[in-house]
């Protein structure tokens, strides 16, 4: 006697997370009595549901259309299934985007690309991107004028003229030198599952002044990490670090977005859904269904991955989380962007200018234009200015004028006030709150069928949000091997 087993949905421990809305769908087996000498088990297809579901039943559905999600996607067709990916915005990229405004690229907020990051050098063609570098140091406002501080490998005789320079002792900088033999010593994964502090008691058991600390490690990686404070956990900063010493600061010559369209143009068009934001992940019947805001609700074969920040992840799946997120008060931003005329430009290297003096409000800033110019129209430059923290009771003519009064202190009065005013973005959300306690491989699995990607599982850089859509089809990957085999 053979038994054979028939399931609509190739996972059938999904019927365990039916929501408590849908018991009645729940299967049963039955044994029914064949007309030969075999039995067959069989499980009734479910009803009918009375919304209307969309024909379409991709493999997999992707809610999120940023890194994460587009790092997703990237492995799901690597793999030749289909999936749907959505995203309730009007183009891909989450919060790595670019608006053209008045000729000028204006990304979203501060960001910079590391060219070393592991995942990306996977997933992403450089060369099309025309990668744009940075100086490779820093020029920091202190004392009311600018120190440069530069790494000695790459730039070796400009490191030497700066050795006595008021930002750090001799000992600070060779304490740079071994800090960059730790973190070059030990892989990504020892780094991340090592023991952890924050950023600014790990400075301070390595033996790194207080000079150092204010004028330098503060504002350089408190504008990564938009927290000045140092909060962060000690794992990034290694691996951050680790990522510097062995890549350049980049922009692409298109603008950041030029990142996450790269990765869309890979894709099948048909595959992508933007305008359409998912409000509802459910598991009926085994089945997972997405409802969105239109009131359409779309079936998936094999599961949904959740690729949202995690706030937004929290709403979607209402309670089917299996571990209590962590209330961390989000890092948030402001960038606010001027145009030049070229001759307004105080410096032509493409270098970032860092705040050192612990006063005022901007934490730093930079000429766009020197690094890559294309970031502007011919005959003009573009000015880059991020301050830390979201200023939400100053208004933005208030915080313009702040701003451009403070830079005026930096490089004269008659420079910075013919600068016009071109855009202030306000970032909410411009990184999760990565400070100690951290798990930076966080399990991508929810359940059968479900799971989770984005910046917060792993590192909260680029390269954390494309190594977490991988690991989220990996997941997956493993359950429907284990039910097929």
């Amino acid at each position: 006697m053979s038994l054979t087993l028939s399931l609509p949905f190739s996972n059938p421990s999904l019927s365990s997370l039916s929501s408590p809305t849908s018991n009645h769908h729940r299967r049963r087996l039955i044994l029914k009595p064949s007309k030969s000498s075999s039995s067959q088990i069989s499980i009734p297809t479910p009803p009918p549901d009375p919304s209307p579901l969309h024909l379409q039943k991709p493999g997999v559905i992707v809610i999120g259309a940023g890194l994460s999600g587009l790092a997703a996607a990237t492995r799901l067709a690597s793999q030749n299934i289909t999936f749907l990916l959505l995203d309730a915005s009007d183009a891909v990229g989450g919060r790595v985007r670019t608006d053209a405004v008045d000729g000028f690229l204006l990304d979203r907020g501060f960001q910079i690309f590391i060219t070393s990051y592991p995942e990306a050098q996977m997933l992403l063609d450089y060369q099309t991107l025309h990668l744009q570098k940075f100086y490779s140091g820093a020029r920091i406002f202190y004392g009311g004028r600018f120190h440069t501080v530069s790494d000695p490998l790459r730039h070796f005789f400009d490191s030497l003229r700066t050795l006595t320079n008021p930002i750090g002792s001799v000992l600070d900088k060779l304490l740079i030198a071994l800090t960059r033999i730790r973190v070059l010593t030990r892989s990504d994964e020892e780094i991340f599952s090592s023991d952890e502090v924050s950023t600014a008691e790990l400075l301070s058991r390595i033996g790194f002044s207080d000079l150092a600390v204010d004028r330098f490690f503060r504002p350089f990686f408190g504008g990564i990490f938009f927290d000045t404070e140092l909060e962060t956990t000690s794992r990034l900063f290694d691996f951050v670090f680790k990522c510097l010493a062995l890549g350049n600061n980049t922009l692409p010559a298109k603008g950041i977005s030029a990142i996450p369209e790269q990765l869309a143009a890979k894709l099948p068009a048909e595959s992508i859904r933007l305008n359409s934001r998912a409000v509802s992940v459910d598991i009926e019947s085994g089945w997972a269904i997405v409802g969105l805001e239109s009131g359409e609700r779309l079936r998936s074969e094999m599961g949904v991955i959740v690729a949202v920040e995690e706030p937004e992840a929290v709403k979607l799946l209402a309670g089917m989380l299996n571990r209590k997120p962590v209330q961390k008060p989000a890092r948030s931003t402001v960038c606010l962007y001027f145009s030049a005329e070229p001759s307004q430009v105080p410096d032509r290297d493409p270098i970032l200018f860092l705040n050192g003096s612990g006063k005022g409000i901007v934490n730093n800033m930079f000429f766009a234009t020197n690094v890559a110019p294309s970031y502007g129209p011919p005959g003009k430059a573009l000015v880059s200015v991020s301050l830390i923290g979201l200023f939400e009771d100053v208004r933005d003519e208030d915080l313009t004028a702040k701003v451009v009064q403070e830079l005026s202190g930096w490089f004269g009065e008659s420079m910075v006030g013919s600068w016009k005013h071109l855009r202030t973005y306000r970032i909410g959300f411009a990184q999760p709150n990565q400070s100690p306690p951290t798990d930076l491989m966080k399990n991508p699995r929810v359940g059968p069928g479900l799971y989770l990607c984005g910046d917060y599982q792993t590192s909260a850089t680029f390269d954390g949000a494309l190594v977490s859509g991988r690991k989220a089809v990996e997941a997956l990957l493993r359950d429907r091997a284990l039910i097929q085999g």
